[in-house]
């Protein structure tokens, strides 16, 4: 069992990540983090559930088809950041949202400016994201919400076959998705006019911030029309974000639902791992638990990560891997399994931080420590999700 408290002195100092293959190296820089932070008990009672929207999705000035498709997703009533967003990207204004993890605000941008569509088919979309996972899970996302609306989305990812994304820039499309160095690729190639797009959205701006995509990002920017529409989500604020902001955004409208530094309804705890104990046992121990349906373990390097994969593996554990030495298709294999529950574990490096929609996680295990609490927050944002339990343990020496 982990024990329930810990007030022993501050924690050593965190080796720096490797960076992530295919990514620009990391320029943020390590910090000591002190264990105290990783201890939190759940707020059973969620400021969602005495959340009262001003508006009803069957209220919004939006096509009666997009009503039918957000009903057929499930959605009821919108989420704090969909309530307060929708209107302002309805009225062509810049916003600038400020979110926790698993708040709903893919549809917060998408129903909007799928609507702005609808109204002037001329109009394109360029949405940018920091990674390829998250780019498909919103590709996803917007499929179903234009279900019978004839529109078009392309997604165009790093890690995976130029030539079908080519050919799908050939053919009309109102929806680019992309990540920022294969986009960059692809606008210098003449396959991306940027001086079509209107509109720009930049999703997990401060992730990108940290994968030193920065320059891709003004590269972008500074290639579309300089009256564009521009939509800015972050999950926190910083003062290089402010300059972010500062730069691409005009007299943005800030909205932010964030209830604190962490999700008040994922409990967090450490795991001691003692002098004379082997931590692959300790973690070993906690997975043959019955609460631990459904586990994604956080490790600092893709060789580890592999390492411990297979040393799972060999123990009997069902359990998956992605790193940034793995291929597209393999990670999406991965991780369509963890979803699908056939497996009970994945582990992963920092690329699944940010952006995965993943059901039903019932643990995010920090086997090895984060580079930053910031990488912390969005790891155990992974569990937890909307009004869901979750629960967090990091291992500490």
């Amino acid at each position: 069992m982990y024990q329930k408290r810990f007030s022993g002195k501050r924690s050593r100092s965190i080796y720096p990540k490797r960076a992530s293959f295919r990514y620009p190296k990391q320029t943020k820089k390590s910090v000591s983090i002190d264990p105290t932070r990783f201890v939190h008990k759940a707020i059973v009672t969620q400021e969602s559930d005495n959340f009262i929207p001003e508006h009803r999705f069957e209220d919004l000035v939006i096509s009666p088809i997009l009503k039918r498709n957000v009903g057929a997703k499930g959605y009821k009533v919108p989420t704090p950041i969909q309530d307060r967003t929708i209107p302002h990207v309805l009225r062509g204004q810049d916003v600038v949202g400020i979110a926790n993890t698993g708040t709903g605000k893919t549809a917060a941008f998408l129903l909007p400016l799928i609507d702005k569509i609808l109204i002037n088919p001329t109009e394109k979309v360029l949405i940018i994201v920091p990674t390829r996972e998250l780019a498909l899970q919103i590709e996803k996302e917007l499929r179903d919400l234009i279900r019978g609306l004839n529109l078009c989305p392309v997604c165009v990812v790093g890690g995976a076959a130029i030539g079908a994304q080519l050919k799908a820039l050939r053919t009309k499309n109102h929806f680019i998705i992309g990540t920022p160095g294969r986009l960059r690729d692809l606008i210098k190639r003449g396959n991306i006019k940027l001086i079509q797009f209107s509109t720009l959205v930049l999703d997990e701006a401060d992730r990108m911030l940290d994968m030193g995509f920065i320059e891709d990002m003004r590269f972008v920017a500074k290639g579309m029309p300089s009256a564009r529409h521009t939509l800015f989500f972050s999950a926190t604020i910083s003062r290089e974000i402010e300059s972010l902001i500062n730069e691409f955004l005009k007299q943005p409208v800030r909205i932010s639902v964030k209830t604190g530094e962490t999700a008040k309804n994922v409990e967090q705890d450490v795991v001691k791992v003692g002098s004379g104990k082997n931590k692959v046992d300790v973690l070993h121990d906690l997975l043959n638990q019955k609460e631990f349906r459904k586990v994604l373990v956080f490790g600092r390097t893709k060789h580890g990560v592999e390492k411990l994969y297979r040393l799972l593996i060999d123990r009997g554990f069902k359990a998956e891997s992605i790193h940034g030495n793995k291929s597209h298709s393999q990670r999406q294999r991965a991780l369509k399994r963890f979803k699908e529950n056939s497996v009970q574990i994945l582990v992963a490096t920092d690329v699944a931080a940010r952006g995965l929609d993943i059901d039903d996680v019932s643990h995010v295990l920090n086997y090895d420590l984060p580079t930053t609490y910031d990488d912390y927050v969005h790891r155990i944002g992974r569990t937890g999700r909307g009004s869901k339990l979750g629960k967090a343990l990091t291992f500490i020496d």
